[in-house]
């Protein structure tokens, strides 16, 4: 497909650059059968059914944006995927100045050698001593926040809890799973009492979410690989909630994701382990989820053709029209719309 059919026009001020406060306070655009909905999130609970499971990506962000000097050169450095335990993919600004073999000082007593630069301009970044990786970002990096609020305004002290989910556990992801922001220790409770569900995978976003689509046509893009894991006991319990005739739903693109990767033919969830690529289109066909709660995304991006796969890409059009006119928050800190096929 031709990707400017996922284009649309987005005024800068519809771009949130806070999350609300409370976090369930924002708003939440629901489709489903019966049409259009202007709610909150904090209505969730009433828009599902008893017996429907709500799936989270428990990945944590961590602290990926670095500041260095190679020489007299500045250097940027987001880093995108764990390749072993010192080394890390990473996307570099100002990537000319870094040769192979070069070593990249980042501050507070952290460095990294670079190489094994590839064709997407990213640079593998081995980073010296023995402490550990996660230890040494904690000291010298930042949250990596997209370059669409990072653009705005610097990252701060206040980021390092708002670009952090309540289910945030296994430390991997230089990207939050910004659906799962807007939940509370009390909107989780109203949900239990309403008889939903919840169950928790891994997958650990890359920077590569935020790499715009460069090609003309879907058939031309690669995508990025993330790794996930969802472990037996999740998937056996998943399979059991559609046997009782329940809904799975994504809180998010990356947990849709996994979900999709680890399905089978006949609409079975099986455990998963590994990295994932899949790229999702209209045309393509669902099999690990019923529906999907996700944010505002960006124009010409994989993930409102994703949103598109789910719902047709006509009736996306027309949603995003209807949030800009009723002036919904967009991407990472804004609003939410609850899809429902």
């Amino acid at each position: 497909m031709q990707v400017d059919l996922f284009d649309f026009v987005l005024p800068a001020e519809r771009i949130a650059l806070r999350p609300a406060v409370p976090r369930d306070a924002a708003r939440l655009l629901v489709l489903d059968g019966t049409g259009t909905r202007d709610l909150h999130v904090s209505d969730l609970p009433r828009q599902l059914r008893a017996g429907d499971c709500l799936v989270f990506n428990d990945t944590r962000v961590i602290p990926a944006q670095l500041e260095g000097r190679r020489g007299e050169a500045r250097i940027g450095a987001t880093l995108h995927k764990r390749e072993g335990p010192r080394r890390w993919r990473a996307f570099v600004r100002n990537a000319k100045r870094v040769r192979e073999g070069d070593e990249i000082a980042f501050g507070a007593g952290v460095s990294a050698i670079a190489s094994d630069r590839q064709e997407d301009g990213s640079i593998a970044l081995d980073f010296a001593g023995d402490e550990p990786v996660e230890l040494l970002l904690q000291r010298a990096g930042t949250m990596p926040l997209p370059p669409y609020i990072a653009g705005k305004r610097a990252p701060d002290a206040q980021d390092r809890d708002d670009y952090q989910t309540m289910f945030a556990r296994e430390e991997g992801a230089v990207a939050a799973p910004t659906a799962a922001l807007h939940f509370t220790p009390a909107l989780l409770e109203a949900l239990i009492e309403a008889g939903i569900g919840h169950e928790t995978l891994t997958l650990h976003v890359g920077a590569g979410t935020f790499l715009p689509v460069k090609a003309d046509d879907t058939a031309d893009h690669r995508m990025h690989a993330e790794w996930g894991r969802i472990d037996a006991a999740t998937a056996e319990r998943l399979n059991a909630v559609r046997a009782r005739g329940g809904r799975i739903v994504a809180v998010g693109t990356t947990s849709l994701r996994l979900l999709e990767s680890a399905a089978t033919p006949d609409r079975l969830i099986a455990p998963f382990e590994g990295d994932t690529a899949i790229f999702i289109t209209p045309g393509y066909t669902f099999r690990g989820v019923d529906g999907l709660m996700t944010n505002f995304h960006l124009p010409r991006s994989t993930l409102f053709m994703l949103v598109s796969a789910l719902m047709g890409l006509e009736r996306m059009q027309a949603a995003y029209a209807h949030a800009i006119a009723k002036e919904y928050r967009f991407y990472s800190y804004g609003d939410a719309s609850l899809l429902l096929p």
